[in-house]
């Protein structure tokens, strides 16, 4: 064939295959159009397959099922100590998608610490520690038991490899934010002097006492046995801690000879602080409160004074350092959010057909 005529050959079936395609993909919807549809995550058949098998989200082509979700979402209420059902709607709908942006943000670091794996490399040591601090949360095995199995974890082996990649990712997170999350003394000594009163130590006192509750008997009578208690204590023929070991029923200090340490008003209820704050030192005295009756004797004060910089410093830097901290990985979220947003397809129909589930 003639050099032309190959050429015309070429430009035929070119022009042939542009032709089907241009007719595939926008007129016909054959076969490469349905197939292109079908790998499209947000198209009508995607979102039916999500929907069909539960599944809320996809990060990198891995799918989070309404599944991990609602135990996402019951971690949360059980931290905050509340039931879906207590909550509104909306206040539903706000904590479903927090605990999804979550487990995203969770698959996300898992991928990043998975293409870095050698840079966050862990010692059997360091996994069996943070093993060590989890279980130690549960008062049985089978309480332990029961919240792997709420997890989805079947056994220590995959407890422990949800412990290990947990500590990566902090590290990976650690390795991005450190500097970032860093405060100076500088900025804390200029913190400190911005709220100087606020940081004053206010007025403290040093009691002991011995305490008898009336919730289930006569406040007459718990009266008279802490007047008797009293004569014997002016009479010398008992001391206070004698007294507290024998009677108090506030088993913190019964034994400490009732010495309930240094206290700040702020810290007590009011019915005990105000008539407490009010004695004289080493003056013993009867004081009534809601729960009973107590014996209390004050053994020192110290007046409210205000707080040098070197004597708060340390928690001044340390609430800094966690307020930087909070904010700090907000943003690195957020931004790895922002650039992997490609990798993410979320199908807010699934997510939000368990908001009924949840509110039973």
């Amino acid at each position: 064939m003639s050099p032309i005529g190959k050429f015309t050959l070429r430009l035929g079936i070119y022009g042939a295959v542009f032709a089907y395609l241009v007719c595939d993909l926008h007129f016909c919807h054959g076969p490469l159009s349905r197939k292109l549809r079908s790998t499209d995550p947000n198209s009508p058949e995607a979102i039916a397959r999500a929907r069909e098998a539960g599944i809320v989200a996809v990060v990198y082509g891995n799918p989070l099922d309404k599944r991990q979700l609602d135990r996402a979402v019951a971690e949360r209420l059980w931290a905050d100590g509340r039931k879906a059902a207590d909550l509104t709607p909306q206040t539903r709908k706000l904590m479903r998608y927090a605990a999804l942006d979550d487990l995203i943000d969770h698959e996300l670091l898992r991928m990043k610490v998975k293409v870095n794996a050698e840079s966050f490399k862990l010692t059997p040591a360091e996994i069996d520690e943070r093993y060590r601090r989890f279980t130690e949360r549960f008062a049985t095995k089978e309480e332990l038991a029961a919240a792997l199995a709420a997890q989805g974890l079947g056994s220590e082996a995959d407890l422990r490899e949800r412990l290990a990649a947990r500590i990566q990712q902090e590290r990976y997170v650690e390795s991005r934010i450190g500097p970032k999350a860093a405060v100076t003394e500088d900025e804390a000594r200029k913190w400190f002097e911005e709220h100087r009163d606020a940081l004053a130590l206010p007025e403290r006192i040093e009691a002991r006492q011995v305490f008898i509750a009336t919730l289930e008997r006569p406040s007459d009578e718990v009266k008279a046995t802490l007047e008797k208690a009293l004569a014997a204590l002016r009479g010398k023929s008992k001391d206070f801690a004698a007294l507290a070991k024998e009677l108090s029923e506030d088993e913190a200090s019964k034994e400490r000879g009732g010495a309930l340490g240094w206290m700040t008003r702020g810290r007590l209820p009011a019915d005990f602080a105000e008539p407490v704050f009010a004695l004289a030192a080493n003056e013993p005295t009867l004081v009534r409160t809601k729960l009973g009756w107590h014996l209390v004797e004050v053994t020192g004060r110290k007046p409210a004074e205000p707080r040098t910089f070197e004597s708060a410093k340390p928690e001044v830097m340390s609430a800094l350092e966690a307020d930087r901290r909070r904010a700090v990985i907000a943003a690195f979220r957020a931004e790895l959010r922002k650039m992997e947003s490609r990798a993410i397809t979320i199908y807010r129909d699934v997510v939000e057909e368990g908001l009924a589930e949840q509110a039973k």
